[in-house]
């Protein structure tokens, strides 16, 4: 079986390819504001690292968020573009699913800053999900796991965080045999999940409160 998977949900371009669970080609790389610039030559050259062609890919893994609101828009309009035009198999994940494969005893925590106090985030321990993907205040999120009283390791690759952390250094491999197996869904189906309304979209609603 052969898997494509990517996540564009940063600054980072995260995509690899497997090959009956073997990695043949891989990236990580931080684009910064130029994200969009350069994911579509980076793939490019990822297949031709695996002596590969679209065509060959079985099933296609993307993040679907959340983080950067443009970041997603890139991997989520690829992901669909090439699973629908090739009529390939196309499953997503969360960006915080991904960065919750951590070896570890402690709690792993996967956290994305969501600006002005809050962050994106969830709670793992070893394959049980002690709290769900969500939008939470970085001082509750604080609270909630001192009141577990267990050891906690945040993952992220955000610096802007004061906090005992681990820099996400995804094993693309590992994510992908994770995932692999994972239900595909009809690509016009695949939706971002944000978690929280678009910067556009809280406007939107205050201006309809206050009417």
């Amino acid at each position: 079986m052969k898997v494509f998977y990517i996540d564009t949900s940063s600054s980072y371009l995260y995509a690899g390819i497997a090959v009956d669970k073997f990695l043949v080609a891989s990236i990580k790389k931080n684009f910064g504001k130029d994200l969009s610039k350069y994911t579509i030559s980076e793939i490019a050259k990822l297949f031709q690292e695996a002596s590969l062609e679209p065509e060959d890919i079985d099933k296609i893994i993307v993040v679907s968020g959340p983080g950067s609101f443009t970041g997603i828009r890139i991997g989520m309009t690829f992901a669909k573009i090439f699973a629908w035009s090739l009529k390939k198999d196309i499953t997503t994940i969360t960006s915080l699913d991904a960065m919750a494969l951590v070896d570890t005893d402690k709690l792993v925590v996967p956290i994305i800053d969501a600006r002005r106090g809050f962050v994106y985030a969830s709670i793992h321990e070893k394959d049980k999900i002690i709290l769900k993907n969500q939008y939470i205040k970085l001082d509750s999120l604080i609270a909630y796991l001192d009141n577990l009283k267990k050891e906690y390791l945040f993952v992220t690759n955000q610096d802007n965080f004061d906090l005992p952390s681990i820099k996400y250094d995804p094993d693309i491999l590992k994510i992908i045999n994770t995932y692999q197996d994972k239900p595909s869904i009809n690509p016009h189906l695949v939706e971002p999940t944000y978690l929280k309304l678009t910067e556009a979209e809280e406007n939107l609603r205050n201006i309809q409160h206050d009417n």
